[in-house]
């Protein structure tokens, strides 16, 4: 069996595990310095401290450990919105908008190697996908618990909307997008009001 068809080793005890996620987190910050292509195998393992034949032990090949961390990351990123979403019913607009235009400049020291793998590798637009349909759909659930009467359309465009506002935090905050030091708050704001001005009927039939 080549190492391209063999599945990562699940491993059974906890020192294994923890084995694992160092390896993922070493993997994660070469793969976000280097990107996906020019990462490494040896790298990896140099950044964990590890053995290569440690690596290649739990993760056959690179393919593997860039599954196995968009596996973790879609985990992470449903625990938050899980979270979010037992928020969201008690939730005022306002509040709910400042929840979702921090979560993902909160989580981007996490999953960040996400989108730096996501980024070099074109043949990867069906994972693009699935991953902004879960981001998408976590929005939705979100303003749905807020504003239960809201039309099933509308709440499409306003999640599509409440993410690209997202995005463009993470980029203020990263300082990858053009800024001034006053201009996240005034994302937020404007956040707060277009969410309040639009959950405002979906909420009169609670």
């Amino acid at each position: 069996m080549s190492s391209r068809d063999r599945k990562p080793l699940q491993p059974q005890r906890e020192v294994g595990r923890q084995r694992v996620a160092e390896l993922m987190q070493a993997a994660a910050e070469v793969i976000q310095e280097r990107g996906f292509e020019a990462a490494t195998m040896a790298e990896i393992a140099a950044r964990a401290d590890a053995k290569i034949g440690s690596l290649y032990r739990f993760f056959p090949n690179k393919d593997a450990v860039a599954d196995a961390l968009m596996q973790h990351y879609t985990e992470v990123l449903q625990a938050e919105y899980d979270a979010v979403h037992a928020r969201a019913a008690d939730a005022s607009p306002e509040q709910l908008a400042d929840i979702l235009i921090d979560l993902l400049a909160k989580l981007y020291p996490q999953i960040r190697a996400v989108t730096a793998f996501l980024d070099s590798r074109t043949d990867w637009t069906e994972i693009r996908l699935r991953f902004r349909s879960q981001t998408l759909a976590g929005i939705k659930t979100a303003l749905q618990r807020c504003a239960p009467g809201l039309d099933d359309h509308d709440v499409e465009d306003i999640a599509a909307v409440v993410l690209n506002n997202m995005k463009t935090m993470v980029g203020m905050t990263m300082k990858d997008a053009p800024t001034t030091p006053g201009a996240p708050e005034q994302l937020r704001l404007m956040n707060r009001l277009y969410l309040a001005a639009r959950l405002a009927s979906g909420r009169s039939a609670r």
